[in-house]
């Protein structure tokens, strides 16, 4: 198998950009959700509550973030390295700290809504729960509960084969299939055409090795319904919810894609060689 493509969301929720090399560290792809945004309570909001956070684009660059707005406006903001320490609600964090207040104006602007952006400044502070596949000590940046999310091209087929029987069933049109960004994986691992891949073998991994890097499984990944919202017209549908939930529910949830956690660091680069065990 080869890495097909690598996926940074330096703010989570918002869009990310697609890169050809990534640095790993111990909580995950350096610059990958490492800001949020957050309510005036200190709440964070996300896209399941504001779709529209799916259309303002975060690139990251050493020590600063290029914000690209709904309006086409953008903004470069400063890591905060002195900015002010609030609380917040995110779990297994207490506070999070401030971005400069320009950040805050320009997000309220976009939103219509008084909305802050906070910068996880110690991803120490933040630890992997130890019922998401974490050990004492590992740390983790603001995704959900692991420090990366890989999602395999074989499984996306299957999903979209399963996808469209089901509307044949139902006497409905085929859809277009759904691009696997829907579920915003770090990366996306890719299977030979000479030799493809079962769908989801990715669950009984217990070791990857992506180049040099290697990882271990941390669980398998339940979904949410972030993954029916289209990106681009901030519809909410019932895909891909509603198929997962017929053919990989358990436990009252649905589940596509597994969480690995870094076990040395490294360059990930497209194109590289993926093992596992």
């Amino acid at each position: 198998m080869r890495l097909a493509s690598i996926h940074l969301y330096p703010v989570k929720s918002l869009g990310g950009v697609a890169v050809d090399e990534a640095a790993v560290e111990p909580w995950g792809l350096r610059h990958d959700r490492r800001w949020l945004v957050l309510n005036p309570d200190g709440t964070y909001l996300t896209a399941r509550d504001e779709h529209r956070m799916l259309g303002v684009t975060a690139v990251p660059a050493a020590g600063s973030l290029t914000l690209t707005g709904l309006d086409g406006s953008r903004l470069a903001v400063a890591e905060p390295a002195d900015g002010d320490l609030v609380p917040t609600t995110m779990s297994r964090l207490a506070q999070i700290r401030l971005a400069p207040p320009e950040a805050h104006d320009w997000l309220s602007v976009q939103f219509g809504r008084s909305l802050r952006l906070g910068w996880l400044d110690d991803p120490h502070r933040r630890p992997v729960a130890e019922d998401h596949g974490g050990l004492p000590g590992d740390p983790l940046n603001l995704s959900d509960a692991g420090p990366l999310l890989v999602a395999t091209t074989a499984s996306m087929r299957r999903l979209n084969d399963w996808i469209a029987e089901g509307a044949v069933e139902r006497g409905e049109e085929v859809p277009e299939p759904l691009p696997i960004s829907r579920f915003r994986p770090n990366l996306v691992v890719d299977d030979s055409p000479g030799a493809p891949a079962e769908p989801f073998a990715e669950d009984d991994w217990q070791r990857v090795r992506v180049g040099t890097v290697d990882f271990r499984f941390a669980e398998i990944c339940d979904r949410c319904v972030l993954t029916t919202i289209d990106a681009a017209t901030y519809r909410t549908g019932k895909e891909p919810i509603r198929t997962l939930s017929r053919f990989r529910k358990r436990d009252g949830k649905t589940w596509f894609g597994v969480r690995l956690i870094p076990l040395t660091g490294g360059v990930l680069r497209v194109g590289d060689e993926v093992t596992v065990s």
